[in-house]
């Protein structure tokens, strides 16, 4: 077999391997909008630090109180955690003067399901 044949025939077991699908069926215009914003709202490394602190809790719930120290004002922190909740990612509650996030139910296993797919 010759040097380019042998090439020809890697490059294509390469492609084979680095391009299957994510998973049984393609994603809906819907869920992948709803996932993107997910994706695109963990890719700040403070939003994904606050994420990776309130999902660590044993509950997966967090007082602001107890997660604000990411290295940016308090304002900011706020604004982050905003961006966590409009992606689907954190609820929040206010208890007395404090508000309290928690990782939405199912979140991770959205994410986690594409991922492991994608594997």
């Amino acid at each position: 077999m010759s040097n380019l044949a042998l090439g020809y025939d890697v490059g294509r077991a390469a492609a084979a391997v680095c391009c299957r699908p994510l998973g049984e069926k393609e994603l809906s215009a819907a869920d992948s909008e709803r996932i993107a914003a997910m994706f695109k709202a963990l890719s700040d490394p403070v939003r994904l630090r606050l994420f990776s602190k309130i999902a660590a809790q044993p509950a997966r719930e967090a007082c602001v109180c107890d997660i604000q120290d990411v290295g940016v004002s308090q304002p900011t922190v706020s604004h982050h955690l905003r961006k966590l909740r409009e992606a689907g990612l954190l609820e929040s509650e206010r208890r007395a003067s404090w508000v309290y996030y928690r990782v939405t139910p199912g979140a991770l296993s959205v994410l986690a399901g594409l991922l492991s797919q994608a594997a």
